[in-house]
């Protein structure tokens, strides 16, 4: 297929035909991604910005979802060139924008508060915990080698306008951090969701929104239990991943 590399395939989406260029070579986007982007209260108007864009999916996604223009940041050069090619694939350049950059200068290009929602899928691991993959591509996508959960939290802030909303997927054990954090950057959680695998397994995700300068109302939603049995996922998220999105639809 034209615009691909040597090693590289375009995966359907499975919505809306898109498509996506990965390779086996680099971090390939996951459930947690999915589910941001379905998470989300995504604006009818405004802008949206994607931080940790990886190969784009999470703004391919939301381009389904709402017409607002939507950014997407990324400091690995190749994973940001996927994203290009990928946007230019689904011929969606004048809607989607990706940018090769550190999101702890972000603000310097975009300015503060210049986004009505922001959305980001961060790496989950302190570089101290665990062993790194020898990959670099997969070592920077799992552990905060470019940036820590507070630049993340702090670069979510500078960038969301005064009652905007920034959207995070993390662990569940980093939860109390993300809270003080965003407190601590006048970001107000305002709804928080966990991700089990199974009803009887420990979540291995969660989902907070908050928004910027918001007033405190937290709400906890029911849990998204991913698998009914052992095989199949639950008729959420086959819905998810399966049925189209149009303009205007609420998650």
């Amino acid at each position: 297929m034209k615009g691909l590399l040597p090693g590289e395939r375009a995966d359907d989406l499975l919505r809306n035909n898109l498509k996506i260029i990965q390779s086996d070579e680099v971090f390939s986007f996951s459930m947690d991604a999915v589910l941001l982007a379905h998470f989300c209260s995504v604006p009818a108007k405004g802008r949206v910005l994607d931080l940790c864009t990886g190969n784009g999916v999470v703004p391919l996604l939301l381009s389904a979802r709402t017409k607002a223009p939507i950014w997407g940041v990324e400091i690995q050069e190749r994973l940001w060139d996927m994203a290009v090619r990928s946007v230019r694939m689904n011929a969606l350049e004048e809607r989607l924008t990706m940018m090769n950059m550190d999101l702890k200068e972000a603000h310097l290009h975009f300015g503060h508060g210049a986004f009505d929602l922001v959305t980001v899928n961060p790496p989950y691991m302190p570089v101290t915990a665990g062993e790194q993959n020898g990959n670099p591509h997969f070592a920077a996508a799992r552990h905060e080698i470019y940036a820590t959960l507070e630049d993340v939290i702090a670069a979510c802030s500078r960038l969301t306008k005064f009652g905007g909303k920034v959207a995070m997927v993390h662990r569940p054990s980093r939860l109390a951090d993300i809270m003080g954090l965003m407190r601590e950057y006048s970001l107000e959680p305002k709804r928080v969701r966990l991700v089990h695998p199974r009803l009887s397994e420990e979540a291995n995700m969660v989902l907070v929104e908050a928004a910027k300068n918001g007033k405190p109302d937290l709400r906890l939603l029911p849990p998204l239990i991913v698998y009914k049995n052992e095989t199949d996922y639950c008729d959420e998220l086959m819905a998810v991943y399966y049925e189209p999105l149009k303009e205007g639809d609420t998650q």
